[in-house]
């Protein structure tokens, strides 16, 4: 898949000034057919342990202080030729904003949307809009949205870096939602972008409900509700986190997956303390309306998915 993403990336429209792969110790030869390739302005980064898909990205982020804009991709994500182009045209049309979401389609059914930005609800769950919805005529005008799915976004680089970028710890799965969760935190909004298209596979790497993505997406979501939902939101809707966490233990049981379930939120638990002294920084920084945070989240009592998006 990686030699098709940057297949991609190279016929845009808009060529990128820098390309940085970033390969976070790979054992099956992917980045072979990028060295039999001649890609133009591209640069790989080979690392001798897998860091995370949030270290990983901060890596590569680092290495573009020249530039004002990074555009984060995933490798099983394949854009449309338009697709740099008509993020940086809305970046251009709308200075207010910070990053933008991709309108992202089924790689495996074109038919059928696999999101057009996240949704976070105030239970602390979060998903893709629109995810498995039909693609014909759905969100196809531009509007806010709570955070852009990482696997194919554009970030002004300068706020990525004031933000801290991504958190570390969290290693992969929701860390685009926490940075999207402190960024709307101090102000910065998110704009999707209905005419920048790409094609995404998901969790093509470990496997859309595999152990792994449960195990890390369920710790994860923990951690994003105790470290960035604001008093009293906190407070208020700590009830639906609890009912939310206890759900998820019993519809993963049912399904055969206690144990990664448990050990989710059992390690969910154990880190609350690191957590909480970052939490304290997060809110510190704190410049939003909370009333307009709030109206910008997902609510009602009923949850519409136990699994995260992924």
């Amino acid at each position: 898949m990686l030699h098709k993403c940057i297949t991609s990336v190279v016929q845009q429209t808009r060529r990128p000034d820098r390309i940085v792969v970033v390969d976070n110790d790979s054992q099956d030869f992917s980045l072979a057919s990028l060295e039999q390739s001649s890609f133009p302005n591209l640069e790989v980064v080979r690392l001798r342990e897998n860091i995370g898909f949030a270290a990983g990205n901060n890596l590569a982020i680092e290495r573009i202080h020249d530039c004002e804009w990074v555009a984060l991709l995933n490798p099983d994500a394949f854009p449309h030729n338009t697709w740099l182009e008509r993020l940086l045209e809305a970046a251009a049309r709308h200075p207010e904003h910070a990053c933008f979401a991709s309108r992202q389609l089924s790689a495996t059914d074109r038919e059928r949307l696999d999101g057009a930005g996240d949704v976070y609800h105030v239970s602390g769950m979060h998903w893709r809009r629109g995810h498995g919805a039909a693609a014909r005529g759905s969100f196809t005008e531009s509007e806010e949205v709570f955070s852009p799915c990482g696997a194919a976004a554009l970030f002004r680089t300068d706020v990525l870096r004031d933000t801290g970028g991504f958190d570390e710890s969290f290693f992969c799965y929701a860390e685009d939602v926490d940075l999207g969760f402190r960024l709307q935190l101090q102000g910065y909004r998110s704009l999707y972008v209905p005419d920048a298209v790409v094609d995404h596979v998901g969790s093509a790497s470990t496997g859309r409900h595999s152990d792994f993505s449960v195990y890390h997406a369920h710790r994860n979501l923990v951690w994003v509700y105790f470290k960035n939902m604001p008093w009293p939101l906190f407070w208020i809707y700590l009830p639906q986190h609890v009912l939310l966490n206890l759900v998820s233990l019993v519809w993963f049981s049912l399904h055969g997956q206690s144990r990664v379930i448990l050990r989710a939120k059992w390690h969910a638990l154990r880190g609350l303390p690191r957590i909480l002294r970052g939490r304290r920084r997060v809110q510190a920084g704190k410049r939003v309306d909370i009333r307009k945070l709030w109206r910008g989240m997902s609510k009602g009592l009923f949850i519409p998915y136990i699994r995260p998006s992924m």
